[in-house]
């Protein structure tokens, strides 16, 4: 495209001086450089006995020439080699998207069979197979969890906030990420079944119901373009013959031809597509470059014009609306213990943990400017919490479950935690010696900004805005009171996101979809217009 700019530049400047045959070999060279790729389309066309827009713009073209119009041809095909160059890239980043989806599984796995553990491709493994899955590896198939106990990182699929404790008989999704323990499972599906081969599935099935509206300008072409054809046809020689059939002779029907096949050119010229060619690719750049300067990236012009159909927008939560980082939000002592010292052994235990949890904590409490120690004897207990001595005791942090196990919830502990659970906190409950000190909440921290910019959405004619998350309904519930949403629906699984989103285009019309992760990917793809935040680290669409 450079070259063929800078020879029409070059063009324009000669013929500008009054250099004219200077001024035609520039033009000659840019339509030459430029029409590469639309005459290797045409041909194409005209051998499979089709006509389509790159033989009317090559004809367009050839019709300027014969006229003289030099500058006119080599700007029209410039210009639309420009606009095929941004629909070729909107295709690719749209394919990488899916590599990209993909990318999160594993090439191998670690499988055990007849006795012997193999490293074999994650392809290879089929339902049955033993998958050993070490701490901090991806899971590389779908699989019911048998041996051991570990955290499970499923952001990437579900778009949760923080690991799963999982345990013996329940169900690990391929491409989630395992926590600090190794653990064995029994293969329920294989990779190419596994729950991301799903997603980019449901990513290739939204895509294809929408073919029909982006490829609207092909089955236009298909009937204009024959079209343009007939009727410069007809234009030059239909007078002629009149005049051959009226006595002119052939005389007659040359001289009427000469100046009827003039006009079909000229015919032939004005109905291409010229000033959409021209201005759509001029639009659109200037578009993408304001928005680029902001900070937003658009894949093309016709997510613009989608833009102000826009009536509803879908938000997922994490990474969204949310920081998409667990945090320390609440903390309550009971018994008389002070926020300080329930905050400085509950650190001091979980200084030893590699539990986003536990580094939470202990984040939070450093920067309260708690003093945290290094507690011994640091033992996990999965799916309940954990245990260590501290000075002279011993300190437990965990579920209410465990401190109902080891008979230490008192009733005003009990308060605390029903009070945090109700606002949808996470909850971890802290005991020393045998005695509660009190209940730390965390949860994923709202964005500030998301009150003004859904408040602007609402201005710019929004008529409705949903939640649509992974995440726990007590969670979600409190962000419906935080930012003053329509609705909410939690505990989504991908294909539920996408069918939220068809119900809600049924209801309110054109769906804005804005999310993060791969779990989200075929929601934006199945939306009228999806916006992918970038910035929050999983694999975005």
């Amino acid at each position: 495209m450079i070259p063929g700019a800078l020879f029409i530049l070059l063009g324009a400047f000669s013929q500008w001086r009054g250099l004219a045959t200077p001024a035609i070999v520039a033009f000659a060279i840019a339509i030459a450089w430029s029409v590469r790729q639309p005459a290797k389309h045409a041909w194409k066309s005209l051998k499979a006995r089709r006509l389509d827009i790159n033989t009317l713009m090559v004809i367009a073209v050839a019709g300027a020439i014969a006229l003289g119009d030099w500058w006119e041809a080599a700007t029209v095909i410039w210009l639309f080699d420009v606009a095929e160059w941004l629909e070729g890239w909107t295709v690719r980043r749209a394919r990488f998207a899916v590599r990209s989806a993909m990318a999160i599984i594993p090439e191998r796995a670690l499988v055990r069979r007849d006795g012997t553990e193999l490293d074999v491709a994650a392809r290879d493994v089929v339902v049955g197979d033993v998958v050993i899955v070490r701490p901090g590896e991806r899971v590389p198939v779908d699989g019911r969890l048998t041996v051991g106990a570990t955290a499970v990182d499923q952001s990437p699929i579900t778009g949760e906030s923080w690991p799963v404790e999982k345990l013996p008989g329940d169900d690990v999704l391929g491409g989630t990420i395992n926590g600090m323990s190794a653990f064995e499972m029994t293969a329920t599906a294989a990779a190419s079944s596994s729950a991301v081969a799903r997603v980019v599935q449901m990513i290739e099935e939204a895509q294809a119901r929408r073919a029909p509206t982006q490829q609207f300008v092909d089955r236009f072409a298909r009937t204009y373009t024959p079209g343009v054809f007939i009727l410069g046809a007809a234009v030059a020689l239909l007078p002629p013959m009149v005049a051959l059939v009226r006595g002119g002779g052939l005389v007659g029907f040359e001289a009427s031809l000469t100046i009827w096949g003039y006009r079909a050119l000229m015919l032939l010229v004005a109905a291409c597509p010229c000033a959409l060619v021209i201005s759509t690719p001029v639009a659109i750049m200037s578009a993408l470059t304001s928005a680029a300067r902001r900070g937003v990236l658009i894949k093309g012009g016709a997510h613009l014009e989608r833009a102000s159909e826009i009536t509803c927008v879908a938000f997922d939560k994490t990474g969204t609306l949310t920081h998409g980082r667990v945090t320390v939000t609440d903390v309550k002592g009971v018994g008389g213990c002070s926020v300080d010292n329930l905050l400085g052994v509950a650190a001091s235990l979980e200084s030893r943990s590699e539990h986003p949890i536990g580094r939470a904590i202990v984040s939070h409490a450093k920067t309260a400017g708690v003093v945290v120690s290094s507690g011994d004897d640091f033992r996990a207990l999965p799916g309940l919490g954990a245990e260590a001595r501290v000075g002279d005791h011993d300190v437990i942090v965990g579920s209410h479950r465990l401190f109902e196990d080891r008979q230490m919830c008192t009733p005003s502990l009990h308060a605390e935690f029903e009070l945090m659970a109700e606002r949808g906190e996470t909850t971890v409950l802290v005991g020393r010696g045998g005695r509660a000190l009190g209940v730390i909440g965390l949860g994923d921290s709202p964005k500030i900004a998301g009150v003004t910019a859904i408040a602007a959405l609402r201005d710019a004619g929004v008529k409705w805005v949903a939640l649509l998350t992974g995440d726990q309904r007590r969670t979600a519930d409190r962000l419906r009171t935080e930012f003053r949403l329509d609705e909410v629906h939690a505990d989504l699984l991908p294909a539920d996101k996408v069918a939220c989103v068809e119900t809600l285009r049924a209801t309110y019309g054109p769906v804005l979809m804005v999310g993060d992760g791969v779990n989200d990917a075929p929601a934006l793809a199945a939306a009228d217009l999806g916006v992918a935040m970038g910035t929050s680290g999983s694999t975005s669409r």
